[in-house]
């Protein structure tokens, strides 16, 4: 028996091992996309994409989903915004596959972000808005 073939075979019974210790795959691709964080560190809500769908989560749970990536991320700024009020220092960072499909979107209705912010803030004020999709009970963002 040659040296070479017992490194190949320790090898593969390495990965093998290796492999079947290996956490199960998420049956469900999670992409994340947006970060808001506090100036420590700390996570404070987020933006991921899964199956289709984007997904907002703020304090640690799921606070619904669109098909709108504009209408998530207005969302997480709006949240921003009000950390910032309260003297909170945050940092958000997006995704270019986000900022991509929001800019998208509001440039199709005709729109600068700015604009369809504004818009979404007096829908939410008088109650038009349309609602998120609810989250599920057993999400979390972690």
């Amino acid at each position: 028996m040659s040296i070479n073939s017992k490194v190949r075979r320790d090898a593969r019974r390495r990965r093998m091992e290796k492999l079947r210790n290996a956490p199960p795959a998420a049956t469900v691709a999670i992409e994340p996309h947006a970060e808001l964080r506090s100036q420590d560190g700390e996570l404070l809500g987020g933006i991921v994409r899964r199956d289709g769908e984007w997904t907002l989560g703020l304090g640690g749970r799921i606070v619904g989903g669109s098909d709108s990536a504009a209408r998530v991320l207005a969302m997480l700024k709006r949240a921003a915004v009000l950390h910032e009020r309260d003297g909170a220092s945050i940092r958000l960072t997006c995704s270019p596959a986000l900022t991509t499909a929001a800019q998208r979107e509001v440039v199709e209705q005709g729109l600068s972000f700015e604009q369809y912010q504004a818009r979404l803030e007096e829908e939410m004020a008088s109650g038009r808005a349309a609602p998120m999709s609810p989250p599920d009970a057993s999400e979390a963002l972690h």
